[in-house]
């Protein structure tokens, strides 16, 4: 089947000769595809301030940018996080990557704000629109390991958005800094269309009616079983602190950084503010180190609790070496319990509704990136980055401690 045939929802008059894949090539398909979106999503983390610098921007219009990609990729797992239910998975993920490549051409050419914020909004489209489909394709996949389907997942989710800022720092050292990574990007996400569309499909989960195939597309409220209801709320609860703790790290963490060491030189600020993904992503690679599944959440918030109680510690310390033990403290945390609540709701949803439901996790989870750090760069401007951080940390470390309280009431209810 073609790509143009799945997104027209009818079967392809004529069978072609295609690639069929291994399950193993189709896994790490998705997961590079997955991660290579996020990657390029973050690639501009160590360039903001030299980004600032250009375009005269403030602290407010930096988070502002960052948050109109997480705005629109919130709306877009609203719209389209179930669209690979029906055209497939392999389509999806080729619309994703195509809105992708045009994100970072706008994003690395752009001259004004509102330019940023278009690369931004396309960027954060194309995640959108593989975020239910990678997610669905590694369940289809795995369909008795669902475990390892969620570290999967996972893994590309907090890899790709560590690796973005590591990436960037060291293509920074390029000509044209805030212009050439973004070229170089474009062409190796370009590169991913060709196994993409070579692929042989799958068919689609759900088909559409014959009569009326984009019926299938419109807009759906998600609806969670009962059973899944609870898993769904600690997962959505945990994403929105997480993701609150990752959009610090990749917005405003370099201005902060370089606050308290001076300029460390943009790989070296691209490394430290990925090293919360970094150690998120790191944590899916370790077996659970208790059969609890949860205390092992308990025990992760209560982790990142004290990681982000730290960050405003090593600020006013001026240590960065606390500073960078407290950004893995939250990662390490933040990987444990998320991984313990996602791994419930994959386990418990029928796999049906996984594309809608896992993006409507990520809804709530990607809300966590926007809301609470535009208020961030609000406060910044207002009060200075280093009170802001203050009282942002406190507010998270207290959230964390009730989520955790939270779960364990929850687990002591349902047991016999």
């Amino acid at each position: 089947m073609s790509v143009i045939s799945e997104l027209r929802m009818r079967p392809a008059p004529v069978q072609s000769q295609r690639w069929n894949a291994s399950t193993r090539t189709r896994l790490a398909l998705a997961v590079v595809v997955m991660a290579t979106l996020l990657v390029g999503a973050n690639l501009a983390t160590p360039l903001y301030p030299l980004i600032r610098a250009n375009l005269g921007l403030s602290a407010f219009d930096t988070t502002a940018a960052f948050t109109a990609y997480v705005l629109v990729l919130v709306a877009g797992l609203l719209l389209v996080g179930h669209w690979s239910d029906h055209i497939g998975r392999r389509a999806a993920l080729v619309l994703a990557v195509l809105t992708g490549v045009l994100g970072a051409a706008v994003f690395g050419s752009a001259t004004t704000l509102p330019m940023l914020v278009l690369g931004r909004c396309l960027q954060g489209a194309a995640v959108a629109c593989a975020t239910g489909a990678s997610s669905a394709a590694l369940r289809d996949l795995l369909p008795h390991r669902p475990e390892w389907a969620s570290r999967f997942t996972l893994v590309a989710s907090a890899g790709g958005v560590a690796a973005g800022p590591m990436i960037g720092g060291l293509l920074s050292l390029l000509p044209e800094p805030t212009r050439l990574p973004f070229g170089i990007y474009a062409l190796f996400l370009g590169s991913l269309l060709i196994p993409l569309v070579l692929l042989e499909a799958r068919p689609p989960i759900k088909a559409a009616l014959p009569e009326r195939p984009l019926s299938a597309l419109k807009p759906r409220l998600p609806v969670v079983s009962r059973t899944a209801r609870s898993a769904f709320w600690s997962a959505a609860c945990v994403g929105f602190l997480s993701f609150a703790v990752f959009g610090f790290s990749l917005s405003l963490m370099p201005t902060y950084l370089a606050g308290i060491a001076g300029d460390l030189g943009r790989p070296s600020l691209g490394v430290v503010a990925g090293l919360v993904l970094a150690a998120s992503a790191a944590s899916q690679l370790f077996r659970q180190g208790t059969s609890d599944a949860a205390k092992a959440g308990v025990l992760g918030l209560l982790v990142m609790a004290a990681g982000v109680a730290l960050i405003p510690i090593a600020g006013s310390l001026a240590s960065v070496p606390l500073l960078i033990s407290a950004m893995v403290l939250a990662g390490v945390g933040q990987g444990v319990a998320f991984r313990t609540v996602f791994n419930a709701v994959a386990q418990q949803v029928e796999g049906s509704q996984h594309a809608q439901i896992i993006s409507t996790v990520y809804v709530i989870t990607y809300l966590g990136s926007a809301v609470p750090v535009l208020g961030l760069g609000l406060a910044a401007d207002a009060m200075g980055l280093s009170g802001a951080v203050a009282f942002f940390a406190a507010g998270v470390a207290a959230a964390c401690l009730c989520v955790a309280v939270f779960l364990w009431s929850s687990a002591r209810r349902s047991r016999p």
